[in-house]
């Protein structure tokens, strides 16, 4: 296998033209025979540049509204011939099959296609065939073509043919065929998944993950875990579509959690922030305006929020920004940011700001997936909301009006917080959280001293649970962890109902004179 091979012929086929005359003209200038199709032959010939249309080079025409131009033995031949090969340049000779030795090709836009919503028969048109068919064909034949599938590539290869008297190494044409092979194999994900949603198939028979590398990572959860961050096809706003203003690089758990509470805090329509903690929320209010949720988020654990990821669902201003400055904060997560958060913020060089342009729709359907031994846990993502219609009151007392706003705003929470998880709330914010223990009771008894903590930090009277609403992700199994969040001032209880002791933690929450109501649904995160 020779290191070095000269590019003599290369065929052009792109739908993103950038970098495409500079490098068709770079070529040009190495002597190198450009064949071309289409719209991109076209580009290259009003450039000036010679090209030769590859209908010329195959002696059949485009047909078929351009379904079939590349896929012709002179084009295949070209790319798959074995060179050294006697059979096969005895063969490529006897059919004037030419060398090709370059092969320059990016796919149909079929995944921008569906992004823009466009319609079944636009989207099947948008399904490229002789583009993958090339790519898999030169990658196949490394061992003499090149193949570039990526723009940002163009200026390897020009560089590389610049230091080898236009030659490429056998070590980039390696690397440059498995991102090709990662690009064919992306792409029919891509097309598979599509398929998959449009026939409505949750689960279909097979299923591949694809994503593109955003950014490499300096380290995974521990520095001894090696990371990098890939972003798939779907835009959904957050952290694969922001904008990182300010502060240094991200890490692994910087976009882990920045996540979670973006996701959390787009739950709410009113002005609303999360704190977040090790992907769990230490703080979460609404509020009239930005600057009060905030604070009110604080509240909660402002022990737990030094060093947190705040995240807000509204336009970040000035005076919530100079608030947030005030504790050591990893990430700031917002749509947008006002001149004047930007400069309350740029003392402090290693926050890092982000926007997002969007918030994302917490009802859109989605997948989250699981790694395990051999194989991935696939489910749809949890869009699980409980309205006011649909609780039932199982309690002599019925929840008044505020315990009521208060009993769903918890509830909401409750969902983003890892299990078992309980959530204290009054007013609009969370005033106590217990999460990731192994017993219901203790998430209870935790969230009511972290409570009392908090309160006894700030001077105040009582802790926050008292007078307050609480929520539990999954039914209690016994009486105990009621009567834990009762102990600690609770007056309202919501909690999904269908334990084998409902009856039994009824009667509790009846005579400790507590309102409680079921969901029927539950929220289990692990």
């Amino acid at each position: 296998m020779s290191d070095l091979s000269l590019v003599r012929r290369a065929l052009f086929s792109v739908s993103d033209k950038t970098g495409l005359l500079d490098f068709a003209r770079f070529l040009a200038g190495k002597g190198v025979e450009i064949l071309s199709t289409g719209g991109t032959a076209k580009a290259i010939r009003d450039a000036g540049i010679p090209v030769k249309d590859v209908a010329d080079h195959t002696g059949f025409p485009e047909m078929l509204d351009g379904r079939v131009k590349t896929l012709h033995p002179k084009v295949h031949g070209g790319l798959l011939g074995i060179r050294g090969n006697a059979e096969h340049e005895k063969a490529m000779a006897d059919h004037g099959i030419a060398p090709i030795d370059l092969l320059v090709v990016n796919l149909y836009p079929f995944e921008a296609t569906v992004a823009k919503g466009a319609g079944y028969d636009e989207c099947v048109e948008n399904i490229d065939i002789g583009g993958p068919a090339m790519i898999r064909a030169a990658s196949k034949n490394h061992a003499a073509v090149t193949v570039v599938v990526d723009v940002e590539d163009y200026a390897v290869v020009m560089a590389e043919m610049e230091a080898n008297q236009g030659a490429t190494t056998l070590a980039l044409r390696k690397r440059l065929a498995a991102t090709a092979y990662a690009r064919t194999g992306a792409y029919d994900a891509a097309i598979s998944q599509w398929f998959a949603k449009e026939l409505g198939d949750t689960f279909p028979r097979r299923v591949v993950v694809a994503g593109e590398l955003k950014q490499s990572l300096r380290y995974g959860e521990n520095p001894h875990q090696q990371a990098a961050f890939y972003v798939t096809g779907h835009h959904r706003p957050g952290v694969s579509t922001a904008t990182q203003l300010q502060g240094k690089e991200l890490s692994y758990n910087n976009l882990n959690d920045t996540d979670a509470a973006y996701e959390l805090v787009a739950e709410f329509d009113q002005p609303a922030v999360a704190i977040i903690k090790h992907a769990n929320p230490c703080g979460v209010a609404t509020g009239a305006d930005i600057k009060s949720a905030y604070l009110n988020a604080l509240a909660t654990d402002p022990v737990s929020a030094f060093g947190g990821i705040v995240a807000i669902n509204r336009k970040l201003d000035g005076v919530t920004a100079t608030e947030i400055a005030k504790l050591f904060t990893e990430v700031v997560i917002a749509p947008e940011a006002d001149e004047a958060a930007v400069a309350a913020f740029a003392a402090k060089k290693n926050l890092r700001l982000l926007v997002t342009g969007g918030l994302p729709a917490p009802s859109e359907p989605g997948m989250t997936l699981r790694p395990v031994a051999g194989g991935y846990l696939f489910q749809t993502k949890d869009n699980g909301r409980i309205t006011l219609a649909e609780l039932k009151v199982v309690t002599k007392r019925a929840p008044t009006e505020q315990e009521l706003k208060d009993l769903l705003f918890a509830f909401r929470v409750c969902k983003h917080v890892k299990s078992n998880a309980i959530i204290y709330v009054k007013n609009g914010a969370t005033v106590g959280i217990g999460a990731g223990q192994m017993s219901r009771v203790d998430s209870s008894r935790i969230a009511a001293w972290k409570s009392k903590e908090a309160a006894d930090a700030a001077g105040l009277p009582e802790a926050g649970t008292i007078g307050s609403v609480v929520a539990s992700d999954a039914f209690f199994p016994f009486a105990d962890g009621l009567l834990a969040a009762a102990a600690a001032g609770a007056t309202a209880v919501i909690q999904p109902g269908g334990s084998m002791r409902d009856a039994e933690v009824i009667a509790a929450a009846d005579e400790k004179g507590l309102a409680m109501v079921f969901t029927g649904m539950r929220h289990f995160r692990h």
